[in-house]
């Protein structure tokens, strides 16, 4: 406390989200009754911090300054219930009185390198090197800062005289200036602080007589001891140039303000926290009860017995611990002994969910926002979409208005950067393209991005637009920009495909790498797919993938050639993916058959002068089951060609790569084909043992990747005697195929499935119908 030029300046020296420092500041001025108000923190806020006594302003909250020519250069200043800035700013509104903020503006710290990012009044000032706190509590004799912390201040109410803790906390934190212990960055503190001491004189120069200052308690003796105007006047001349900066309110999250989270300031419980500060007698019985509760929820067996002596432990532990109330510690430890029976699993659920807490703000409709926040939260409300900091599951029909226009939000949120929503596989087993399934949840920081992304436009709809053409500018991978026409056609921006296709067609016409031409094939076919249902014209999206698979067709073979095993891994995922392609963009036609002659030359490219004169054996397998799968080949050409390729002849590893493509994706055709079985039991008895241990890596690969069903019947059949032979009809796989009735079923699965009847296969048993066409949408 200081008295000068008839001024009272009274310093209340707090910690950043400290429940006890916030009791002890309203008790605090509650007796001082000052006529004004000085808080730390950025002054370019001054002009909306009225609207922190809205009934809509509802904390936790922050404070966003973002430099308006650089929205990604932000920080925040985040405050919770138990915040004791929050209660100062809350008790001067509510009493009409004037209500500044001090600290030095947001302007210069986002103009220097090390502005930008979050602080309760300095951008993550309070991670110091020398850490006041530590050393006050080492002082003390104990080990843990926190747990001293919460002891002697957290924990207890105010006194008689309210302004003595504030006394004892300036009087150890000059002890420790005094003795040379740094509270940060020396330069940026030093910049503060003057800024600080300046608005107090401004402050008693309006003729203020009872001044308030809530700071942190470390800057308390820097402002306690004024120098010289002429002293602070020479420390600021060292500042930045200023930035333009605009400054709103924005929600924040008990999970952002915790330490986990990266939050500089931030603190390990916010949850327990502000319940210690609504909770002002003993929190322990309710807080506990409220674990009951969730963990019952989680059918968890609790029951308030466990309560009652969950209570008992904790406060026991309290007494053993020397403590003068039970604590966190002795609170999760009696939690997990008593409730989670000693299992950790249970008590992370606890932490998680109490300890930390969901709790999401909200700040009143008049915060100043960009025109693209609130067109945002325009669509929010008629969408039905309200944010919020839990995860949650959301199913979309896209036959419906309501469910068409919320995927259309949520995929042009994506392309602006801002994953509010993330597409998840739905919980409802469907293969059409009308539904959608999301996981939703909200992050603070999205103002920042939101800030960020009006670069592009003041609507969702025309930033989308802007920044989808943009990237398509940039892009330098053929895949990136049809992925980003399946973007476009899944937001629903129309305007901006045109700009896109243009960078795509030019730069397909250049690009001649298969591998590249095969990667961006499949997103155009999804989004051929996605088009139909969605309404979307995709009239020039047709001829740009009808290129594009007419020059895999061409290219592909000989770039199958010569690939080493990591290489001719990737282009077997490209050969299933052009192929699943193909098979929904032109099922029958000439594409389909020049892409079954392609397939065929790949698997007719053998090694014959050697690996580098042919397509690897993984490739050749794989063509050949595409085309069996397709009923393209033969079952007895497919064992003909397995045959030779196991024949002794041939090298094991290069076998072995020929199986593993043949037999990814299914194994059940070594069931039903013995002979085929037989022709692999064959070649694997005799590959030389000095080979063996080469291939037998690849091939446990193989057998781990088929269904455990098909790997117990194939062991059985190996073990029970010689293969090659049909099964006979009454053997454990069951009775024989009845073909007659197989054959009745036939035009019923193929109207089913929108296809012409097939006739019954000429050689006796079922058709076969495409893999293609039994994946298409019904």
């Amino acid at each position: 406390m200081s008295e000068r030029n008839g001024a009272e300046v009274t310093l209340l020296g707090v910690r950043h989200h400290g429940p006890g420092s916030a009791r002890a500041v309203a008790a605090a001025l509650e007796r001082l009754e000052p006529d004004v108000v000085l808080v730390e923190g950025p002054p370019e806020a001054d002009p909306i911090i009225g609207l922190a006594g809205e009934k809509t302003m509802v904390p936790p909250v922050a404070l966003l300054a973002h430099a308006v020519d650089d929205p990604a250069r932000a920080a925040f200043w985040p405050y919770a219930e138990f915040s004791p800035e929050w209660v100062a700013i809350r008790y001067g509104v509510d009493a009409g009185l004037p209500v500044h903020f001090i600290d030095l503006p947001a302007a210069y710290g986002l103009a220097a390198d090390t502005g930008a990012g979050e602080g309760a009044g300095g951008a993550g000032a309070e991670e110091r090197p020398g850490d006041p706190i530590g050393l006050l509590a080492e002082a003390a004799g104990h080990d843990d800062p926190e747990r001293w912390w919460e002891d002697v201040v957290e924990h207890r109410s105010p006194g008689a005289d309210a302004l003595a803790p504030f006394a004892a906390v300036a009087e150890a934190m000059t002890a420790l200036r005094e003795a040379g212990v740094a509270g940060g960055a020396a330069r940026r503190d030093d910049l503060r602080e003057a800024y600080m001491r300046r608005q107090i004189r401004a402050a008693k120069r309006a003729g203020h007589r009872r001044i308030a200052v809530v700071c942190g308690a470390f800057h308390v003796p820097a402002l306690a001891t004024m120098p010289t105007v002429a002293h602070d006047r020479a420390l600021l001349a060292g500042l930045p140039r200023k930035v333009r900066t605009d400054i709103t309110w924005v929600p924040w999250t008990h999970r952002r303000l915790a330490q986990a989270g990266g939050y500089g300031a931030g603190i390990v419980s916010p949850g327990w926290y502000r319940h210690l500060f609504a909770e002002p007698g003993d929190p322990l019985p309710s807080w506990l009860t409220r674990a009951a509760e969730l963990l019952r929820a989680e059918d968890h067996p609790v029951s308030s017995a466990h309560v009652i002596e969950a209570v008992r432990l904790a406060r026991t532990l309290a007494v053993v611990r020397g403590r003068p109330l039970a604590g966190l510690a002795e609170t999760l430890d009696a939690v997990r002994a008593v409730m989670c029976d000693g299992s950790d699993v249970a008590l992370a659920l606890v932490q998680d969910r109490l300890v930390i807490g969901d709790a999401l703000g909200e700040v009143p409709d008049g915060a100043p926002a960009v025109p693209l926040q609130r067109d945002l939260t325009g669509l929010q409300r008629s969408l039905r979409l309200k944010p919020g900091p839990e995860p949650r599951e959301l199913d979309l029909d896209l036959r419906e208005e309501t469910g068409a226009a919320r995927s259309r939000l949520l995929h042009r949120l994506r392309l602006l950067g801002i994953d509010w929503g993330v597409p998840v596989r739905s919980a409802v087993s469907s293969t059409g393209t009308f539904r959608e399934s999301w996981r939703l949840c909200w992050q603070p920081d999205f103002a920042v991005r939101i800030a960020e992304a009006a670069q592009w436009g003041t609507t969702v709809e025309a930033a989308a637009a802007g920044k989808a053409a943009a990237t398509a500018r940039a892009a330098t991978e053929l895949a990136e920009l049809t992925g980003l026409v399946e973007t476009c056609l899944l937001a629903g921006l129309g305007g901006a495909l045109p700009a896109v296709m243009r960078v795509l067609a030019d730069r397909a016409a250049l690009d001649t790498d298969v591998a590249h031409l095969a990667g961006a094939l499949p997103a155009l076919v999804r989004a051929l797919r996605y088009g139909d249902v969605r309404g979307t014209d995709d009239g020039a999206l047709a001829g740009v993938a009808a290129g594009l698979a007419d020059r895999i067709c061409a290219g592909l073979p000989p770039a199958c050639t010569g690939l080493d095993a990591t290489r001719a891994a990737a282009m077997r995922g490209h050969l299933d993916e052009v192929h699943g392609a193909i098979g929904l963009l032109a099922p029958d036609g000439d594409l389909a058959e020049r892409w079954a002659a392609t397939l065929r030359a790949v698997a007719r490219r053998e090694p014959a002068g050697g690996p580098a004169t042919g397509a690897p054996g993984l490739l050749r397998g794989r063509a050949v089951r595409l085309l069996l799968d397709d009923g393209r080949l033969d079952p007895e050409e497919a064992g003909r060609r397995m045959g030779l390729v196991l024949s002794a002849a041939n090298a094991p590893a290069d076998a072995a790569g020929w199986v593993e493509g043949f037999l990814a994706g299914g194994g059940a055709l070594l069931l039903h084909d013995p002979r085929l079985l037989g022709l692999l039991d064959a070649w694997l008895t005799a590959v030389p043992a000095e080979a063996f241990t080469d291939v037998l890596p690849l091939l446990r690969r193989t057998f781990s990747a088929l269904e455990a069903g098909v790997r117990t019947t194939v062991g059985s059949r190996v073990a029970a005697g010689p293969l090659g032979a049909e099964p006979a009809a009454d053997d454990d796989t069951g009775p024989g195929l009845d073909r007659a009735r197989a054959d009745a079923a036939l035009p019923v699965v193929a109207t089913l499935l929108g296809l012409p009847g097939r006739p019954a296969d000429p050689g006796g048993g079922v058709a076969r119908i495409p893999r293609q066409a039994a994946g298409r949408d019904t």
